[in-house]
């Protein structure tokens, strides 16, 4: 499911200072990134399931890998788990109410935080 218009979508920021404001919101980068990509996750369990609030980026600029790097934001993506094939996004997923609801809040929580320093 994506989770549009929370103005995330097209920011650029320090990826230091996104690692360290996306972790604040309990989403971490841990091992899911290369020298261009990031994927932050955080995950839920439920009793309908588990499932894992997605923010992707990309540099447009500088090395992920050396801790210096210009993040674009990318539309961030909400999933269901299942093992053991992965993360499903499709339209035909259940995803509960209250879960959109606390994802759709902490990204504009996350976007309010950004405002103050991106420019």
């Amino acid at each position: 499911m994506k989770l549009e218009n929370n103005g995330l979508e097209g920011k650029q920021v320090d990826l230091n200072r996104l690692d360290d404001l996306m972790s604040s919101y309990g989403l971490v980068r841990e091992g899911q990134w290369d020298y261009e990509r990031v994927t932050y996750d955080r995950k839920f369990e439920l009793k309908e399931g588990i499932y894992y609030l997605r923010v992707f980026g990309y540099a447009v600029e500088g090395d992920v890998g050396a801790h210096k790097a210009l993040i674009q934001l990318l539309t961030p993506l909400l999933g269901k788990y299942y093992y053991p094939h992965g993360v499903e996004y499709g339209d035909g997923e259940h995803f509960p109410a209250s879960l959109v609801k606390q994802s759709e809040k902490i990204l504009s929580d996350i976007n309010g935080e950004l405002d103050k320093i991106v420019k």
